[in-house]
């Protein structure tokens, strides 16, 4: 990424991920009453943070490669935290039968 674009949306999608790890981290260890109202906005911060991605890449800042590879990690953090959503709606409906 270019100097000028580092230090203004480089950085703003940097400090997004951080704050989206350190809320991730701070649900896991929330009451369960509180737990499913902490994860939707983990996915809003999710959803921000891939908006902002996306914008560097339209505005040719990353390669489609380096876009690439952070989306599609993205995308797989995010259907584990709709997972985790869904689980705390269905609490009796687990994943696997025996």
């Amino acid at each position: 990424m270019a100097k000028s674009s580092r230090y203004t949306i480089g950085s703003r999608i940097e400090n997004r991920f951080l704050d989206l790890m350190e809320f991730s981290y701070d649900t896991y260890f929330t009451a369960i009453n509180e737990k499913k109202e902490k994860i939707s906005r983990c996915i809003k911060d999710l959803d921000k943070l891939k908006y902002l991605l996306s914008l560097a890449w339209e505005a040719k800042l990353i390669s489609n490669k380096q876009y690439e590879a952070v989306a599609l990690k993205l995308y797989e953090a995010g259907r584990m935290l709709g997972g985790w959503k869904n689980n705390l709606s269905n609490p009796k409906k687990k994943n696997r039968t025996l």
